[in-house]
C-alpha cells in the first residue's frame, strides 16, 4: 500500500482545496449559534444552584 496517493490529496486539500458550498462564516456562524443554544439550554435546566 503506498502511501502517495492519500497524501497528495491532504495536500491538495490543505493548499486551499476546500469546498464551494462551504462558507467558512456561515459554518462559524452556525457552529456558534448551536454552542449559544446548548449553553442556554444548559443553564436553564441546572436549578442546583
Amino acid at each position: 500500500m503506498s502511501l502517495h496517493t492519500p497524501a497528495q490529496s491532504l495536500v491538495a486539500l490543505a493548499e486551499g482545496g476546500q469546498h464551494e458550498s462551504l462558507n467558512p462564516l456561515v459554518t462559524g456562524g452556525g457552529a456558534f449559534v448551536v454552542l449559544l443554544l446548548l449553553l442556554v439550554i444548559t443553564t436553564r435546566f441546572n436549578r442546583d444552584r
